[in-house]
């Protein structure tokens, strides 16, 4: 099976970014994670990106607040699909820099964006890319996608009896 790669600029994002780490774990998917600064770590990120498909994964997650240049650095950089997540740092602008940042990229270079600090949805939306071509994924992906209509359908339950 192939892996996911979880990229942070910092070690002050993985609180941030462990969500994606858990979630892509609960699936029973490989995961590596590693610090990549765009700024920091060229060197680092453009050997990254020009060989992570040559690494076995499928799919980036590329967590940066701030200016937040990786995402969008390692998606002009590799063939794999790249999501991006925002995250509100503490050099951060209300984390509206970085979600812009991640957003707006030019034509060509498209990176798949979640909301500020939405590291579980990047887990999940890696998971469906995978689940596309991989049965195993997918049925735990329906699962947990049943798991989550139960617990509505559940709260429901318990709100209509206190009404």
């Amino acid at each position: 099976m192939k892996k996911v790669a979880v990229v942070m600029g910092s070690t002050s994002d993985l609180p941030v970014m462990q969500d994606a780490v858990d979630i892509l774990k609960e699936f029973g998917i490989e995961v590596d994670v590693d610090i990549v600064s765009a700024h920091r770590t060229p060197e680092k990120m453009f050997d990254f990106g020009q060989n992570a498909h040559l690494r076995n994964y499928a799919v980036i997650i590329a967590g940066a607040g701030g200016a937040a240049h990786l995402p969008g650095m390692l998606a002009s950089l590799t063939p794999l699909p790249v999501i991006g997540v925002p995250v509100k740092s503490s050099n951060s602008i209300d984390g509206w820099d970085s979600v812009l940042s991640i957003l707006q990229m030019p034509g060509g270079v498209p990176v798949a964006t979640v909301a500020l600090n939405g590291a579980k949805n990047a887990g999940i939306l890696a998971a469906q890319i995978l689940g596309s071509s991989d049965a195993g994924v997918l049925e735990k992906i329906s699962q947990y996608k049943q798991g989550l209509k139960n617990k509505v359908i559940e709260g429901a339950k318990q709100v209509s009896k206190k009404g």
